[in-house]
């Protein structure tokens, strides 16, 4: 059995996103180290019962196990943890931490959360996402708070409880709340960031496989914890291209609509 198929074992969602199998290689290697510990201690304990036993041994021993095999068993885990964090964990963090994209292609979104549902805004087609605010929120007209006098906002548009991204290219998001701290958790990108109010967080992935998953909160919000769903949807680039233009056309004939029915500043 491979690294990868303990984790489908495990019940483990299929990776699609482009870092996720460095993730799931690293998380293989855990759970076998810690099946060969459950395992191994399983059989100390099994051992220990039985041959210390009231039984046969009615007095107590003060002075114990006098022998190095535990010493030499708890160095090794040590040294197995050294591997894990040092091998795998760091250079993996330390990538995604870095080396942010800066791609022309690269989509840059926001996704809000509140008590108890995720708001997703997306650039238009300028490709430029406007400066936010919690101060900016208004339930009725500015659900994500951003800056409407931002030009590069003009034509952002908002798309609530579904993340649509298109399949082969990276994807950074701006992680934020409106209340209380939440998780944005997209367990098939093995990508999750905390929504804290009052920070701003990002976090960024490429996804690599077309399909439709659910969005969950990875932190509890609230008594409406286990609702706070949303979807995520990936779909060829294309399409996505032909989606977000409409969107945004709209977003953009909307604004125009609003600063021409907005009342003039009166004249001095």
């Amino acid at each position: 059995m491979s690294v990868s198929d303990i984790n489908q074992l495990f019940g483990q969602t299929p990776v699609a996103s482009e870092h996720g199998g460095l993730v799931d290689h690293m998380l293989g290697f855990v759970h076998w180290v810690m099946i060969v510990l459950g395992v191994g201690w399983s059989i100390y304990l099994c051992i220990a019962f039985y041959r210390f036993r009231q039984k046969k041994t009615a007095n107590a021993d003060y002075h114990g196990f006098r022998g190095h095999a535990t010493t030499h068993i708890e160095i090794g885990v040590v040294i197995v943890e050294a591997i894990l964090l040092l091998g795998f964990a760091f250079p993996l963090w330390s990538r995604q931490a870095d080396e942010y994209p800066t791609s022309p292609d690269t989509i840059r979104m926001r996704a809000l959360g509140e008590k108890f549902l995720w708001n997703f805004q997306y650039p238009g087609t300028d490709m430029m996402l406007s400066t936010w605010d919690p101060r900016n929120i208004n339930g009725a007209t500015n659900t994500t708070g951003k800056d409407l006098h931002d030009p590069n906002g003009r034509d952002d548009f908002v798309n609530p409880g579904t993340m649509k991204l298109p399949v082969g290219r990276p994807v950074i998001v701006d992680v934020a709340s409106k209340d209380v701290i939440h998780n944005l958790a997209l367990v098939p990108m093995r990508a999750s960031q905390d929504a804290t109010p009052g920070v701003k967080s990002h976090m960024w992935f490429k996804p690599t496989k077309e399909g439709t998953w659910d969005i969950i909160c990875g932190q509890l919000c609230g008594p409406g914890h286990a609702q706070m769903k949303a979807i995520l949807e990936v779909v060829p680039a294309t399409d996505y291209d032909s989606w977000a233009k409409e969107q945004s056309d709209s977003a953009a004939k909307k604004t125009k609509e609003a600063e021409a029915a907005a009342p003039k500043p009166a004249a001095h």
